[in-house]
């Protein structure tokens, strides 16, 4: 017997050796395999990025034929609970939302271009799901991975917002990513593995229909910039003010500011830091947009003029400012088309917007719309952080008394 015991005890042990080794082995191929892929990433400077768009069968297609995005998965993200299942997601009580993420090499294609891709596949202003699919588990969501891209998200949004696109607020939720969870098997590829579902189901969802309606039929101006594979979101060159819509406005005969201004020496950067408010600073150096309705001047009704926070060169009057209904001040004109510089943005899907700059402190203003109260008129949208107000009669006592001339 206890021989017996002896020998099925040797044999139990050799048992769990070859078990350990074996879990052993899996544990390290499995080690290696994570190396290799981050290792892959590493190598080519691969970035992620985390979207939330509805149901994320259609979210991956668009995405996948990118050129520079080297993999789009669909899961789960945004949620309390661990490890989410498809059918406790679609309960909508894990807090999670159906999303993708998306690795790409950013010398390929910026993360401003796919923020920019992404707004075109969703309603935005869709506040209680996505299309046919409703709950919070389908709400539209940006899920940032760091500053730079919540920056990004948030000054895509910010521009959407001021393009009046939309009479409905933008209701996509911005909110740092916490844990992505892979959706199982059967959804990834989903369009690939069951073309014919997938092109009934979103042909019923009503998606396409929403995208042609909005996006398709302005694709002269809503597209997704062509040199994709160069653009990092940096200006082109200066527009020609000839050729700038502000041309075809009239202004005020005044003289005396540029040649004031000639003199003006841009303060250092931690001097302008030390000036500035965080916001002034981030709009004006950074290229920021504040908060919609959440400004200084957006409903300022006062008679006087706006010029730079930083130099304090005279910019707009309150005689040119309307109620855009944007949350933004907005104006048909400068003062003096010579303050502003116009700079076309690139990596934009608004491909005809333009960035508004101070002439002698460079500071981002604002943008350039050709939607203004009146026909054929101009929206100068701009963020009051970028401006110093000056009421009418303080005019001369703060050196601006030239500009009385305005009110008169």
């Amino acid at each position: 017997m206890k021989l017996l015991l002896h020998n099925i005890t040797i044999k139990v042990a050799i048992l769990v050796l070859i078990g350990a080794l074996w879990s052993a082995q899996v544990v390290f191929t499995s080690s290696l395999d994570r190396e290799e892929v981050a290792m892959d990433d590493k190598n080519q400077h691969l970035e992620i990025a985390t979207f939330a768009g509805g149901c994320f069968w259609c979210m991956e297609t668009p995405f996948e034929k990118i050129d520079g995005v080297k993999n789009v998965v669909s899961g789960y993200t945004g949620g309390e609970t661990s490890n989410p299942t498809y059918e406790s997601v679609s309960s909508g009580h894990t807090g999670h939302a159906e999303a993708i993420q998306i690795k790409f090499d950013p010398e390929r294609v910026s993360y401003k271009e796919l923020v920019n891709l992404f707004w075109q596949q969703i309603d935005p202003t869709d506040a209680g799901g996505s299309f046919v699919d409703r709950g919070s588990q389908y709400r539209s969501a940006i899920f940032y991975h760091n500053e730079n891209q919540r920056k990004i998200a948030e000054a895509s949004r910010n521009l959407l917002d001021a393009s009046k696109i939309f009479t409905r607020p933008i209701a996509t939720e911005i909110v740092e990513f916490k844990k992505f969870y892979d959706a199982e098997d059967y959804h990834q590829d989903y369009y690939k593995k069951n073309p014919i579902r997938y092109k009934f189901y979103r042909y019923r969802s009503g998606r396409d229909q929403f995208i042609e309606k909005t996006w398709v039929k302005s694709d002269d101006i809503f597209s997704i910039s062509q040199d994709a594979s160069s653009s990092n979101g940096s200006f082109s060159e200066q527009r020609d003010s000839s050729s700038t819509p502000s041309s075809r406005n009239n202004f005020y005969d005044l003289s005396g500011q540029s040649s004031e201004m000639e003199s003006f020496k841009l303060p250092s950067d931690s001097e302008l830091k030390k000036k500035l408010t965080p916001i002034q600073y981030e709009v004006t150096r950074n290229n920021g947009t504040e908060k919609a309705f959440q400004n200084e001047y957006w409903d300022n009704k006062k008679e006087g003029i706006y010029v730079d926070i930083v130099s304090g060169e005279a910019l707009f009057s309150s005689r040119d400012k309307f109620d855009s209904g944007t949350g933004w001040p907005s104006f048909t004109r400068p003062i003096d088309k010579n303050s502003l510089v116009e700079k076309q943005e690139k990596g934009l899907f608004f491909g005809n917007v333009i960035e508004v700059r101070s002439r002698y402190a460079d500071s981002h203003l604002g943008h350039l719309f050709e939607d203004g109260h009146l026909p054929g008129g101009l929206r100068y949208c701009i963020n009051s952080a970028a401006l110093r107000f000056i009421p009418k009669e303080n005019l001369a006592s703060e050196g601006y008394g030239n500009y009385e001339k305005i009110f008169n």
